[in-house]
């Protein structure tokens, strides 16, 4: 599913702004193109924040748009299906403690310790019957 808000851009000292009303959200970019990428991830990320809260997604909003002062308003897209993909295949860094023989064996040996925990976590997973 996409979804398309109308957001602000203002030419800040050394930023652009960003304004999505529809959705109550305000970042910034250093320039036009990084404000457009901040503005997308605000947007979709807040959105399957929504989704997976249960709560309905707002409209954008149906009244006349207009930039006011030395603000651009543009139409921003965000394909959420693609969003909520990339979001859920990222890696994040997860920081253990394992023993100090298993590790210097381990090391000795090459094992690639984010490998094994992610083979020993989805393991755990299917044997708990979570569908990943």
């Amino acid at each position: 599913m996409t979804v398309v808000y109308p957001t602000y851009f203002t030419q800040m000292k050394g930023f652009v702004g960003v304004q999505t009303p529809d959705l109550h959200i305000t970042t910034e970019g250093k320039d036009l193109a990084d404000a457009i990428s901040m503005a997308r991830d605000a947007i979709g990320l807040l959105c399957v924040q929504m989704e997976d809260e249960g709560k309905p997604l707002p409209g954008p909003n149906s009244r006349k748009i207009k930039a006011e002062n030395n603000s651009k308003v543009s139409l921003v897209d965000v394909d959420l299906t693609e969003y909520r993909a990339r979001l859920e295949n990222r890696m994040i860094k997860k920081n253990c403690v394992i023993q100090y023989k298993l590790n210097k064996e381990a090391e000795k040996r090459g094992y690639n310790f984010s490998a094994i925990l992610q083979e020993a976590v989805r393991a755990k997973l299917q044997k708990d019957k979570v569908a990943l």
